[in-house]
Formats: structure tokens, sequence, C-alpha cells
């Protein structure tokens, strides 16, 4: 019965890492896709400048965190 409990206490950790790691990706991408089309409506030239960065990047960042959360190596980073 000991090993029952052990066994699900390691596992709650690690799905939530999980759960919490495709709640990133999904709010990198979703940000960044924002940025780019403008859904905040920044219209000084400054702006529109960071806007498009930011966005590219959000989404780059989105994409390796991706990579690394289904390649399994999010923990050794």
């Amino acid at each position: 019965m000991a090993n029952y409990d052990e066994g699900r206490e390691s596992m709650v950790p690690s799905t939530m890492r999980i759960v919490f790691g495709i709640i990133m990706i999904i709010v990198y991408v979703g940000m960044g896709v924002l940025l780019l089309i403008n859904f905040f409506d920044w219209h000084t030239p400054l702006l529109t400048w960071l806007r498009w960065i930011g966005g590219i990047l959000f989404i780059i960042y989105g994409i390796w965190r991706a990579i690394r959360q289904f390649w399994g190596i999010d923990s050794s980073i």
C-alpha cells in the first residue's frame, strides 16, 4: 500500500508541470498572435515596431517552449 501512495505523490507534480507547460505555450503563442494582429490598437510608429518584434519573439519562444515540453528536455534546461 505504501508503494501506491509514493507513486501517486510523485505523479502529481509531474502532471502539474505538464499542464502548466501547455498553458504557458498557449499564452506565449496567443500573445504573439494578438500583438501581430494589433489587438491592443497601438498606432504609434514606435509601438508598431515594438509590436512586430514582440509578437515574433513571443511566438518563437512559445515554439521553443513547446519543443522542450514535448521532447521532455524541459526540466534539464
